[in-house]
């Protein structure tokens, strides 16, 4: 997990958070800052604000988390009436400050922000494009590609000129983007990554990866950005201009094993309603037989209590968590990496000691962290270790906005179940199935998901690569 810029294991990462502020009459940039805390869970390497006041426009970026990058103060303007804003982890370019967003440019029409959550499949086709018309691209971000196609857009409109770009693109994406009279949201045709719209008791109109970024400043749920639709808010309240509705749905399935966080609801579906009934199905197809049930903290914690409701199995808290490493404890050696494992994690001895203990993860990505933790548990005394894993097995990457591994370095593509069980050293071990999966997240259509990373059906149709395979695919280096 990538957890306040600590790597425990290259786990499945973050992609990123957007949020954006309308209001003439609460401070837009304050809220933006509350809400990018509450989507920190999504991007640790880097955060940034852009405000407008209606006539100017300025962005604050900076690497680090959001209290680091605003340390000293938030961004402020009189009369602001929209900010937007956004925290990064990278799934293009490098972890630089030149490609910390939003993206902010001058051109014909005005000036415009922009922030990203998300990876386009054919940036690399349409950047090359661009370049061969004199583009001069300033970053190794594929966002910077949708900003130059507004650009260069001809159509009058701000509205029409992203619809035409919304139009060139493929792949995964939520935009929030502001000109100087409106705030703009967009959610890609499959609905790959969340986007939803809230509204304060002020009249102020919020636009949020999740909804526990609404949750933070107080704003009403009012509904989700659909798949294939745009929304422009300005003075006249808001616009829905839907642009590719009609497309195949394929929301990401992770967002409710790991990355959202459990307090939010996306397209309707509670995100710990979805991980407590994992657990239940869990405990249900395994059968699992133990004395006590812990998790992996905190991404299996809500599955963990699932599978010890359905089992009747107590869930005690069996590993301890030190939430106070920051950023200095990214290790690049192996020995430093496990002496790493052990200041982030611990056994409880007096908890574990003598008991068959189930364990509760929501992924294995290459085994390592979880064969380590295997370890522990048994050198504090634990008689037994049985680990279910309340997702199936990764066995292919992710091309629409997550930091995946490539095939041959996940665990699941290589190994089988039994042969990943003696890479971990547990006593038994049962991921859970993909129809288990679908069965819990009863309040969305899990038909209309994506599994690609389990089954590797991708739902883009022109192939299930993106060009440039690489997340430097812009800056000619190798991964």
């Amino acid at each position: 997990m990538y957890e306040n810029g600590y790597n425990l294991e290259p786990k499945w990462k973050e992609e990123c958070g957007v949020y954006g502020v309308y209001s003439h009459t609460e401070d837009v940039s304050g809220m933006t800052y509350l809400g990018l805390y509450a989507l920190q869970h999504r991007g640790q390497e880097s955060a940034g604000i852009a405000i407008t006041d209606g006539a100017w426009m300025d962005v604050t970026r900076g690497m680090g988390l959001v209290n680091e990058v605003f340390r000293h103060q938030v961004p402020h303007m009189e009369n602001q009436c929209i900010a937007i804003g956004h925290v990064r982890y990278s799934t293009t370019g490098s972890s630089l400050l030149a490609n910390t967003q939003p993206l902010m440019v001058n051109y014909a029409g005005g000036k415009i922000a922009l922030a990203h959550n998300g990876n386009l499949t054919n940036a690399a086709e349409i950047r090359h494009d661009l370049e061969q018309q004199g583009t001069i691209f300033q970053t190794s971000i594929d966002s910077e590609v949708f900003v130059n196609l507004i650009a260069r857009s001809r159509q009058e409109t701000i509205e029409d000129k992203v619809i035409e770009s919304l139009k060139k693109i493929k792949g995964a994406y939520c935009l929030t983007i502001m000109t100087e009279s409106k705030l703009i949201g967009a959610r890609d045709p499959q609905g790959f990554r969340p986007l939803c719209i809230g509204k304060t008791e002020e009249g102020s109109y919020i636009i949020s990866s999740e909804t526990c970024g609404l949750d933070v400043v107080g704003a009403e749920f009012i509904r989700d950005v659909l798949p294939g639709e745009m929304v422009v808010i300005d003075e006249d309240g808001i616009k829905s201009y839907p642009f590719a509705t009609e497309e195949p749905k394929a929301s990401c399935i992770f967002e409710y094993i790991y990355f959202a966080r459990p307090d939010s609801v996306i397209d309707g579906q509670s995100v710990h309603d979805a991980r407590f009934m994992m657990g239940r199905m869990l405990a249900r197809e395994s059968g699992c037989q133990g004395d006590i049930v812990i998790s992996v903290p905190d991404s299996g914690t809500t599955a963990a209590t699932g599978v010890a409701f359905e089992s009747g199995i107590p869930f005690v808290e069996g590993l301890i968590k030190n939430r106070y490493i920051g950023r200095t404890f990214i290790q690049p050696t192996q020995k430093k990496r496990d002496t790493a494992v052990k200041l982030k994690l611990n056994a409880i001895r007096s908890v574990v000691e003598g008991k068959r203990v189930i364990m509760v993860d929501d992924s294995i990505v290459r085994g390592t962290t979880s064969g380590k933790i295997v370890k522990m548990l048994r050198n504090a005394g634990a008689k037994e270790v049985h680990m279910l894993i309340s997702s199936p097995p990764i066995g292919y990457p992710c091309y629409y906005g997550i930091d995946t591994s490539v095939r041959k370095e996940l665990i699941a593509a290589t190994k089988s179940v039994e042969e990943i069980r003696e890479y971990i050293g547990a006593d038994t071990l049962h991921f859970l199935s993909i129809e288990g999966l679908k069965q819990s997240v009863s309040a969305v259509d899990p038909e209309a998901m994506c599994y690609a990373c389990f089954n590797s059906a991708y739902p883009i149709e022109d192939g299930e690569k993106p060009a440039g395979d690489s997340k430097y695919v812009f800056e000619q280096r190798k991964c």
